[in-house]
């Protein structure tokens, strides 16, 4: 099973895959993290390009194009993989990711994007995908009040992370099968739990 979480910067969701995964260890499955942009050698060179505040002249195209380069990657090396050898794959981010920020966010042309999306993956699709959800300035305030990493993606203004969580939000009416919605603003520990159902009950459906 290949399962995604998915949400606006200080959703929580890379607090939470380590429990998860350990979660269903424990449950006896073989589970496998990983996270975008990232998990390959190459595709970790590219976020670090992505994520770099000196590249603040990045044009929206350029930092489309880039993504769908690490998750080229990433599909062929590791998730297909993965997948075929009847691992569950947990991604911290995927393409919706994509269509969120480089497609809503930056205001392209969604279907251009989604075609992106489609050449870069394969048409590899989450069979499941968890928004968690929570107010841009919570989520915001949270990645400096707990000293995260800032990077590039983060700095964008205010009004560009609101037509992000929209898009999430479209996205989720749109694929109502695909996806499920966690409140964020919830304590850590109550998000836990709700992820942990969440997983089970498609892991056993």
């Amino acid at each position: 099973m290949f399962i995604t979480l998915e949400g606006p910067e200080g959703s929580g969701k890379t607090s939470h895959i380590p429990y998860l995964v350990e979660y269903l260890r424990e449950k006896g499955y073989v589970v496998f993290p990983t996270r975008e942009p990232g998990g390959t050698t190459i595709s970790e060179q590219v976020r670090d390009i992505l994520h770099d505040l000196k590249n603040a002249e990045m044009q929206p195209r350029t930092e489309t194009l880039l993504y769908q380069a690490a998750r080229a990657q990433i599909v062929e090396q590791v998730i297909k993989p993965r997948l075929d050898a009847g691992e569950v794959v947990i991604s911290d981010r995927y393409y919706d990711s994509t269509i969120a920020y480089q497609g809503y966010g930056h205001q392209q042309d969604l279907e251009q994007v989604r075609a992106l999306v489609k050449y870069a993956t394969g048409g590899l699709t989450p069979d499941l995908t968890i928004l968690l959800d929570l107010e841009i300035e919570v989520g915001l305030k949270r990645k400096t009040q707990n000293e995260m990493e800032w990077n590039r993606m983060d700095a964008y203004t205010v009004e560009f992370h609101k037509r992000v969580r929209n898009g999430y939000l479209e996205m989720v009416k749109q694929e109502p099968k695909r996806w499920v919605v966690v409140n964020s603003n919830q304590k850590w520990d109550n998000v836990q739990a709700d992820l942990k159902k969440i997983i089970i009950a498609g892991l056993t459906k």
